[in-house]
């Protein structure tokens, strides 16, 4: 009796689990079909699930009204140069305050998670006019900076979590044998927690790649990265939602294909953490 119900419930839960999956990926299923449509059929009603002539003219059209590789190579610049550049000051800001902690550091850290908590909007202003005195309204240097100011908390708190389940005797037994701080580092810390730093890195891409706000506030032209192509389809003549999906599934087409492969190693770093 105890195993089928044992049963039941692996069952449900299994069930409920593919229930909920569907869910979440029916809109990107939906766009995707949608792209495949005619623009007559995308706007029809009541709305058809599968095309009834497939085309690909959309995305042809898409291609040849908008620099897809350009805003392509924009978002790829933007999420990678956030991400090293805030790994590079997250790194050793976690280590500090997990190995070193002084009497300011749960402080710092709950100011860091705060900052967090303010909507965008709020600082939309001082730094609009921040980046237009100093020349950097759509430029990527510009974007890049303001991302990584933006998740650079997000990269403290989680490999702050990971570095704190390290031994700290690990550590000590390295600088006694003469390591350096950057060794100890690069030898001994990072490799031990590499399922962490990796998850912190492609968490972090795929929130520079997804960033909507501030990449259609500060970017125009020059600098504009996928979400800003998607945004072009938007217009005030209405909206062409075939072409609008043709575009949103190019934008999203290489953050899925990467959290795809990637997401053992997600999975494994966000659940496990650095040490068991």
């Amino acid at each position: 009796m105890k195993h089928r119900r044992d049963v039941m419930v692996k069952a449900a839960t299994t069930g409920l689990g593919w229930v909920v999956a569907l869910l979440l990926f029916f809109p990107i299923l939906w766009t995707v079909l949608t792209s495949f449509k005619t623009e007559v059929e995308a706007i029809a009603f009541p709305p058809a699930f599968w095309p009834a002539e497939w085309t690909l003219e959309n995305y042809f059209q898409v291609q040849e009204r908008s620099e897809y590789f350009s805003h392509f190579l924009n978002s790829v610049i933007i999420s990678l140069g956030s991400t090293i550049l805030g790994m590079m000051v997250a790194i050793p800001a976690a280590w500090s305050m997990a190995f070193q902690p002084g009497r300011g550091t749960r402080h710092v850290l709950m100011w860091m998670l705060s900052t967090k908590m303010m909507p965008a909007v709020g600082a939309l202003v001082p730094i609009f006019l921040i980046f237009k005195s100093v020349g950097l309204l759509d430029n990527l240097v510009g974007i890049t900076l303001i991302l990584l100011i933006g998740n650079l908390p997000i990269m403290v708190w989680m490999l702050y979590t990971y570095f704190r389940e390290i031994p700290s005797d690990i550590l000590e037994a390295a600088r006694m044998d003469g390591a350096t701080t950057l060794k100890e580092l690069v030898y001994v810390l990072l490799p031990m927690s590499l399922p962490g730093v990796a998850s912190t890195m492609l968490l972090n891409i795929i929130l520079a790649w997804n960033e909507s706000f501030w990449t259609l506030s500060l970017t125009a032209v020059k600098a504009a990265p996928l979400t800003a192509f998607i945004a072009s389809y938007s217009s005030p003549q209405g909206l062409f939602w075939a072409k609008l999906s043709a575009a949103s599934t190019l934008a999203i087409l290489p953050i899925l294909v990467v959290g795809w492969i990637s997401q053992k190693q997600l999975v494994r770093g966000l659940t496990f953490g650095a040490v068991k």
